[in-house]
């Protein structure tokens, strides 16, 4: 299932995945920091929601309180649970 994210505080505005059971891939950012934002999907592509918030949640980019891999965490586990309904 294709999801989109709109992200809260960060540089990019929004992610898309493909989440099928709790498998998440294909994950593309719009906007904010080209090679973080490249990087972060081939690292992550294949793992559980539950592996991508172990790694990710709680992880800051400077003062903002979040960030991209952050967001991501929090959109896997929204497309996770959106999913189930």
């Amino acid at each position: 299932m294709e999801y989109i994210y709109k992200t809260k505080g960060t540089c990019s505005s929004q992610i898309k995945l493909n989440i099928e059971g709790d498998v998440v891939t294909d994950v593309s950012f719009t906007g904010g920091c080209n090679g973080n934002l490249k990087a972060i999907p081939a690292l992550v592509n294949g793992m559980t929601v539950d592996e991508i918030e172990s790694k990710l949640s709680g992880i800051t980019c400077g003062n903002k309180g979040t960030s991209c891999g952050a967001q991501l965490a929090k959109a896997c586990r929204e497309a996770f649970e959106h999913q189930k309904n």
